[in-house]
């Protein structure tokens, strides 16, 4: 069904909270023009604060031509609407357009999903792009390529404009672990609240620092472990120390090679030292990075041969 209006509604009151005596002026009168989407929610409920955010965003990308409403359930007032409504369950978004409810849905989607929703409530046509969203793929871009400076700029840009953004946070530490400053990519980390640190995109950029962190401290003594595995090339903590001290010289291969030829010589040395570094490098790396791809699937061909 395209709900698609002529003319896209003005850009003020895009979002606003609403009631049950305010729901003709705030939802139905507006959805003559363009769909109104309204979020019924309430405090205690999980995912509505997941949803609740993501909705925000895409409505407020779109410039007015679609508008969203949140409704608190939880209020007395709004009770008796939630009834008329038969929600049973939230989070529930209703689409209304020309009065009417035209499509909803229970739950809290994914926002590709979202985007869906919204982007059919607007006759399929392509949604405006987040300038927000922009934002974060070009920094995120510019990080793969080693553009570690326009990366951190981009990075910061985002957490200027919401500090608790996960993506940017978890981006601006690896950023600043290229530039060695570790300190720094850590004091980043740890300003996200507390229920963000289990994130694992967090978790990832903290495994980063770590290696880091052990490199550096390792790279001085790179000639020590190198003669020590040419004097005995069965000494694995030696050649565990010469993997550090490479990843300290930014020579990833070589110290994923050395990781891999202890795993193959004795996989469970030291409690699986071996293959429980090369896990940490490729959380570190990042599930894209071409050399985590090629070694996990070297690791894999060991781990089954």
């Amino acid at each position: 069904m395209d709900l698609t209006p002529n003319d896209a509604s003005p850009a003020g009151d895009l979002i606003k909270d609403s009631s049950m005596s305010g729901f003709m002026a705030d939802v139905i009168k507006p959805s003559m023009q363009v769909p109104v989407l309204v979020d019924f929610w309430a405090p205690w409920c999980g995912p509505c604060k997941t949803l609740g955010p993501a909705l925000e965003r895409i409505v407020q990308a779109q410039g007015g031509k679609v508008r969203l409403v949140k409704v608190n359930i939880d209020e007395p007032e709004n009770q008796p609407l939630a009834q008329q409504l038969r929600i049973q369950s939230i989070p529930a978004v209703y689409a209304f357009y020309k009065g009417q409810p035209v499509d909803g849905f229970v739950g809290a989607l994914p926002e590709s999903q979202l985007k869906q929703f919204v982007q059919g409530l607007m006759g399929g046509k392509q949604l405006a792009a987040d300038p927000i969203e922009t934002l974060l793929e070009e920094a995120k871009a510019a990080l793969e390529q080693g553009d570690y400076e326009a990366a951190a700029d981009g990075f910061e840009a985002l957490l200027q404009q919401d500090p608790a953004h996960v993506q940017a946070a978890a981006g601006l530490a690896r950023a600043l672990v290229a530039f060695s400053q570790l300190d720094e990519a850590r004091q980043v980390l740890d300003s996200l609240p507390a229920d963000k640190q289990t994130n694992a995109e967090v978790q990832a950029a903290r495994s980063a620092i770590a290696v880091a962190e052990e490199a550096a401290n390792a790279s001085g003594e790179l000639g020590k472990f190198e003669a020590a595995v040419a004097a005995n090339p069965a000494d694995h903590q030696a050649r565990f120390d010469l993997a550090t001290a490479l990843l300290g010289a930014n020579r990833r291969e070589e110290a994923a090679e050395a990781l891999l030829e202890i795993f193959r010589r004795d996989r469970k040395w030291n409690d699986e030292a071996a293959r429980k570094q090369l896990v940490k490098l490729f959380e570190a790396w990042g599930p894209t990075d071409q050399l985590t791809i090629d070694t996990r699937r070297r690791l894999s061909t060991l781990m089954f041969a």
